[in-house]
């Protein structure tokens, strides 16, 4: 989306990912943190076995690149709405790509290849100290980065499944460009652009040896999430108005009195 992701070589939120070692990272321990890093991110990829959960709190759009990553849109400029002191909403769904964070895999030589790696400029991590949960113990992972290895392995699966899916609506010539215009509480004029969402016109006309085949993989459900999950644009319109009220100033100026 043109206005909330600007081209970057990073991954979202990560700003100096490097490949976990007990040589390298052997004395780093991981604090205590909150959410805060996600504050500005009006956008977070998704992966298919969260598309309902993510379409139940927010609309869940299709990126307009190649790999038609699924999305799910956070706000309507660079906020994210769901965030307050470094909070997530209460009962709103978390994105397992936020959850995961700091850790995440980074690419190998092998073109296949993956390595578990950790964003060392993460303020949640302590490179030296006593505080906090260790990363390893002398040359072996703890818990913690064993459970992390666990996590990503399973999102990064799951990235797989998320790329067939992408691929078959890119096959069946199903997305198409749309274009959110808002008019926000304060008369401001937005435009959220560069997503694409699946043409109901075109779903509808697929054929049944391929709707077949979506439903034995699971994908015509997906696809009735993510077209249900364009309702809650209107609701990230009042969570934006809610927003810009909260942040006025609570008290109007006292007028002087006259002499």
């Amino acid at each position: 989306m043109s206005d909330a992701s600007p081209q970057s070589a990073l991954p979202l939120f990560y700003r100096d990912p490097q490949p976990l070692s007990a040589a390298q990272h052997g004395d780093w321990r991981l604090k205590d943190g909150d959410v805060a890093f996600a504050a500005e991110t009006p956008f977070v990829p998704v992966v298919v076995s969260e598309i309902a959960a993510a379409a139940r709190c927010y609309p869940v759009v299709f990126s307009a690149g190649e790999g038609a990553q699924p999305v799910a849109v956070l706000g309507l400029e660079q906020r994210n709405l769901f965030i307050a002191d470094g909070r997530w909403t209460e009962g709103a769904y978390v994105p397992a790509y936020v959850r995961r964070y700091p850790f995440g895999f980074i690419a190998t030589v092998n073109p296949d290849g993956f390595a578990l790696a950790v964003d060392a400029a993460s303020e949640r991590l302590a490179t030296s100290g006593a505080e906090g949960a260790a990363l390893f113990d002398g040359d072996q992972p703890t818990q913690l980065t064993q459970e992390a290895m666990a996590f990503c392995n399973a999102f990064q699966g799951e990235a797989a499944a998320t790329q067939a899916f992408g691929e078959a609506l890119r096959a069946q010539d199903l997305l198409i460009d749309r274009r959110a215009d808002v008019t926000l509480p304060d008369g401001r004029k937005l435009g959220l652009d560069g997503f694409q969402i699946i043409d109901t016109e075109r779903f509808a006309k697929l054929d049944e040896a391929v709707v077949l085949d979506w439903h034995r993989r699971g994908w015509l459900a997906l696809v009735h999430f993510h077209l249900a999950s364009l309702e809650r644009f209107g609701a990230l319109l009042s969570l934006h108005g809610q927003a810009a009220t909260t942040a006025e100033p609570a008290t109007k100026p006292t007028k002087s009195k006259k002499a």
